[in-house]
């Protein structure tokens, strides 16, 4: 009977220490990395401002890929659980490609362009650049942005997306300032540029 009642007056003290320990795992997580969404990849480190690298290795050709990642500051209403997000993919030094997943189903809404892929007609604001482009629209719900956007996003303080979803119009919006221009040179062999409106 006694041994039950010590047992009873235990658990408190062992919950709470389990959430304490959960509560520092948390905090230890958001400010040193991030678990990465892709198999294969490292877990994420800061690199300056909301931007978190993700570095992974090529299985069959060795191939070093780094991928740059920023998520958006809102949501958009179909999923209150996924941000959007841009990414900067680079492989062996090089760019390679920058994406935009905004986290929900889209179709494209223009002629395929000069490779035959569909493409989505978005709306962009670089800071105080604003225009529109035709971005290629990958069967993963992404689209591949084009190199412009990309080097004027690596530099910029306000970044806007604004597309046509299955909510109607939706504008995600994403604070870049902060990354490490000299990270993304050396692993990519880019450099920020103010985007022109053509």
């Amino acid at each position: 009977m006694q041994s039950s009642q010590k047992r009873i007056r235990r658990a408190p003290a062992f919950l709470a220490c389990l959430a304490l320990l959960c509560a520092a795992a948390v905090s230890a997580l958001a400010q040193g990395g991030a678990m990465s969404p892709y198999q294969g990849e490292k877990d994420g480190v800061s690199v300056g401002g909301n931007w978190m690298e993700f570095q992974s290795e090529d299985k069959m050709t060795g191939a070093k890929r780094v991928r740059f990642e920023l998520l958006a500051n809102n949501y958009f209403k179909e999923d209150p659980d996924y941000k959007p997000r841009v990414e900067l993919i680079c492989e062996d030094g090089k760019y390679k490609i920058a994406n935009f997943n905004p986290g929900v189903r889209i179709r494209p809404n223009r002629p395929p362009g000069w490779y035959g892929q569909p493409q989505i007609e978005v709306e962009v604001r670089v800071d105080d650049v604003h225009y529109f482009k035709g971005w290629n629209w990958m069967p993963r719900q992404a689209l591949s942005m084009d190199k412009g956007t990309a080097r004027g996003m690596i530099g910029a303080q306000v970044l806007n997306i604004a597309l046509p979803t299955s909510g109607g119009r939706q504008i995600a919006e994403f604070s870049p300032a902060g990354l490490n221009t000299d990270e993304v040179h050396k692993m990519c062999d880019i450099t920020p540029k103010k985007p022109s409106k053509d």
